[in-house]
């Protein structure tokens, strides 16, 4: 009679222990007073998940010194909950699971894309992005007159990308013919395009137009119509934060975007990596 009685609470376990873990992972940001944000300021710290691709996010590898427009946007919406940030280094491959996990509390200069959307929220995006294909100009692989992926899709052509970012994704998903070249950082995926390992770079347009600035006797960028991705670039949030506490995020960004910040902080970041290049 009493194993009868315990056998639902027996069963009811392992759900209880699963919530129990959920609730652990998100002890740091999650507060009985109020929501996400009061959590963070109870912490007194701002974890920011933090992917190299310049200039939305740059790292000194010697003094692991973060930069780039969205590391001073972590840093300025942690002044604004009044807490200090602290910076968590990931690779593009992992920025979704580990904010999903709880590691951070958010995820800097995330491409808002349907599947990521199924298990992240996305802030009002910071700017807008386009995906361009960078090359030298003097490759016979690459047709003068090419407008297209179509152009240069073929069976002779690699393109380098970093892996597990939306710009691997998207190309992934446009050719059919050329193979693709998957690496895991910035310095990498250029690295094969100047010792010719590979034919052609796939990346954002205005980290693209950085390379071809730092190269400009032999790269060229080409911006491929129809569009290869266009998409909002935002701070990646937590998948169980409230309307309200996604709102607090997309007012800090609305006004900055409006008043013209972000733009400046962009140039600046633009700036930094092309003094650094020479």
């Amino acid at each position: 009679m009493l194993s009868t009685l315990l056998a639902p609470a027996l069963r009811a376990l392992p759900a209880l222990a699963l919530m129990t873990g959920i609730s652990m992972t998100s002890a740091h940001a999650q507060s009985a007073e109020g929501g996400y944000w009061q959590g963070v300021q109870k912490a007194g710290v701002l974890r920011c998940g933090a992917a190299v691709a310049p200039p939305y996010v740059m790292r000194d590898p010697a003094s692991g010194e973060y930069s780039g427009f969205f590391a001073d946007l972590c840093r300025e919406f942690a002044e604004t909950l009044k807490v200090k940030p602290e910076f968590v280094d990931t690779t593009w491959d992992n920025i979704v699971a580990g904010l999903q996990a709880g590691k951070w509390d958010v995820s800097l200069a995330l491409n808002r894309t349907a599947a990521r959307a199924m298990a992240v929220q996305f802030s009002v995006p910071a700017m807008e992005y386009q995906i361009s294909l960078a090359y030298n100009k003097e490759n016979p692989k690459v047709p003068a007159g090419a407008t297209s992926v179509a152009d240069i899709d073929k069976a002779d052509v690699t393109l380098a990308v970093m892996s597990g970012t939306a710009q691997d994704k998207a190309i992934t998903a446009a050719v059919k013919n050329a193979t693709i070249l998957r690496l895991p950082g910035n310095d990498e995926t250029r690295l094969a395009v100047v010792s010719r390992r590979a034919d052609i770079l796939v990346d954002a347009s205005d980290t693209n137009q950085l390379f071809t600035q730092s190269n400009p006797d032999w790269a060229v960028a080409l911006n491929p119509k129809p569009a290869l991705a266009k998409q909002g670039v935002a701070f990646g949030l937590p998948h169980q934060l409230s309307a309200a506490d996604v709102e607090v995020v997309n007012i800090f960004l609305e006004e900055k975007v409006a008043t013209g910040h972000v733009e400046g902080l962009i140039r600046k970041a633009v700036d930094d990596v092309l003094k650094s290049t020479k």
